[in-house]
């Protein structure tokens, strides 16, 4: 069977929500930080139930396009709703298991390497590069290029070829999922702070001190609420 050929799928109606949400906030001039309306209006505006408009909302969270406060509402993130295709969603929600245990097999290892065989330079490289993540924090971004590069140092101070070999293999994906775990609220503050303690553990050459801060944090990128949600979770 040809890809023209295969089953047809009927659009899940909260996508539909999802593009009317998308409309609205363009044509209202919504801007981060504005609020947009309660479910239950939504939800009567548009004709629809009060569950699928939920659904919605949940998938602009996992998105970190939008932020459910305490006290009540939901505000806008970002100045507009650019939202991902649901079946990206899917397809990164089916795979995302499976990087996370890569990536705690591989960089608990790397980490512990790292304490017994770094070098003045590799404790450079890190502290250089949680300085650029702290600064991208501050500026309000989600400090995406300097957990990369601190991540990328832990590995070059392993000085093990084979298992740079596999990270490289895995570069995409662990991307995406640094990606999905920083855009989590507050996450980039949390992921900073065990970043720290990893490279302390690196500094003092603790090898199993640094696997332990590594796993822990690793274990904490694993928890996004993209593997929490339900993509047939419609009404």
């Amino acid at each position: 069977m040809t890809d023209a050929l295969r089953p047809m799928t009927k659009p899940r109606l909260y996508e539909q929500v999802l593009d009317r949400l998308r409309q609205y906030v363009a044509e209202a001039g919504l801007r981060a930080g504005d609020r947009i309306p309660p479910e239950r209006d939504l939800a009567t505006r548009l004709g629809v139930s009060r569950a699928s408009v939920k659904q919605a909302i949940v998938v602009l969270e996992v998105q970190g396009l939008v932020e459910a406060r305490h006290g009540g509402g939901t505000y806008l993130v970002r100045d507009s709703l650019d939202v991902e295709p649901v079946e990206k969603m899917v397809e990164r929600r089916r795979r995302l298991p499976d990087v996370l245990d890569a990536r705690e097999a591989l960089e608990t290892k790397l980490a512990e390497l790292a304490a017994e065989r770094r070098t003045d330079e590799d404790l450079v490289a890190m502290r250089t590069a949680l300085a650029r993540m702290a600064g991208e924090i501050e500026d309000g971004g989600h400090g995406v290029e300097g957990d990369r590069l601190f991540h990328a140092a832990v590995t070059a101070a392993a000085h093990s070829g084979l298992l740079a070999e596999f990270m490289r293999s895995i570069a995409d994906q662990i991307a995406e999922s640094r990606t999905e775990s920083l855009r989590q609220p507050h996450r980039p503050e949390r992921s900073l702070a065990q970043h720290r303690a990893i490279l302390d553990a690196i500094a003092l050459q603790r090898p199993g001190q640094a696997a332990t801060a590594m796993r822990r944090h690793v274990r904490t990128v694993a928890k996004v609420r993209l593997l929490d949600w339900d993509p047939e979770d419609d009404v």
